[in-house]
């Protein structure tokens, strides 16, 4: 009974142990939290308004020769660009972006992967990890980017794969990443990154444009600015989806913890219980015998 009691006096000790740690990592990324979603909130109406822009003028601008990043070709070779995270704790914020990115492989691309033609960068180590283990073709170029997050750090990812696309190494390019809509909520999406979409509209009226400068000067230096925002829009909001994933996460492990801790205090009270018995009752019954 002695052992009984010091094993969950030890189990309690070890829970509320690892509940201080939950709750710590519950601050801390709620304070990363703050920042993150500062930035993704001031970038984004920005970001979208820059690549609705650009799809306008690639859409007005069919068939210009000056427009190869947003030349379509037969889809042969394929980058997918999948954003995850550089630690785990993070519930199934992850594993969801994972999953997404191999379920866009099988519906859209098998073909291409069949040929062994898909190729991933992961940006942050999870992801890159995962794939790697799991014998995909995968690069690690860019998977330390959220060790120093910057535009100008995001900004080479960019260009490589703009680069790789212009001289025809990928036909596609594809951004696997989780949107951030609050601390609760993430969408898990897949954005086309190359060649840039054009504006599906049912009007056939299209988008008339002034351009001053001339017209292939303007395209020429916005093109690659505008997409350089896209990527970074898009590794800003997976950087605010991690935190509020994890401070969630830690969140519902601290009250779960909670709920152990009562639990194990009630089969504590119960066994000191029954072992105070035991021996009130054998101290009776010593009593009782040296009487007889």
């Amino acid at each position: 009974m002695a052992g009984q009691l010091k094993e969950v006096r030890n189990r309690i000790k070890s829970v509320q142990s690892t509940q201080q740690i939950t709750k710590a990592m519950k601050m801390v990324s709620a304070a990363k939290l703050r920042r993150a979603t500062d930035a993704i909130v001031q970038m984004r109406p920005y970001a979208k308004k820059l690549q609705e822009m650009l799809s306008n003028i690639v859409s007005s601008s069919e068939g210009d020769s000056s427009m190869s990043l947003a030349a379509d070709r037969p889809i042969e070779k394929v980058l997918m660009i999948v954003i995850t995270s550089d630690r785990g704790l993070a519930g199934a914020y992850n594993a969801n972006v994972i999953k997404l990115a191999k379920l866009t492989i099988r519906e859209k691309y098998a073909a291409q992967f069949a040929k062994g033609n898909v190729m991933i960068w992961g940006i942050g180590k999870k992801g890159y990890e995962h794939f790697a283990k799991n014998n995909f073709k995968v690069s690690e170029e860019h998977k330390n980017i959220f060790l120093s997050l910057s535009f100008e750090n995001v900004q080479k990812a960019s260009q490589a794969a703009m680069q790789a696309f212009q001289n025809k190494e990928f036909d596609a390019v594809e951004i696997v990443y989780s949107e951030f809509k609050n601390a609760a909520t993430q969408a898990f999406v897949v954005e086309r990154f190359l060649p840039i979409p054009k504006v599906q509209s049912a009007s056939k009226v299209k988008a008339d444009f002034i351009f001053d400068p001339n017209r292939e000067q303007l395209i020429a230096e916005l093109m690659p600015k505008i997409l350089n925002t896209q990527l970074y829009k898009a590794v800003l909001d997976a950087n605010a989806s991690e935190h509020g994933a994890r401070m969630t996460a830690m969140d519902k492990a601290s009250e779960n913890a909670n709920e152990l801790l009562r639990s194990l205090k009630i089969s504590y009270n119960r066994a000191r219980q029954a072992a105070i018995t035991t021996e009130l009752t054998e101290i009776v019954s010593g009593a009782a015998a040296l009487q007889g």
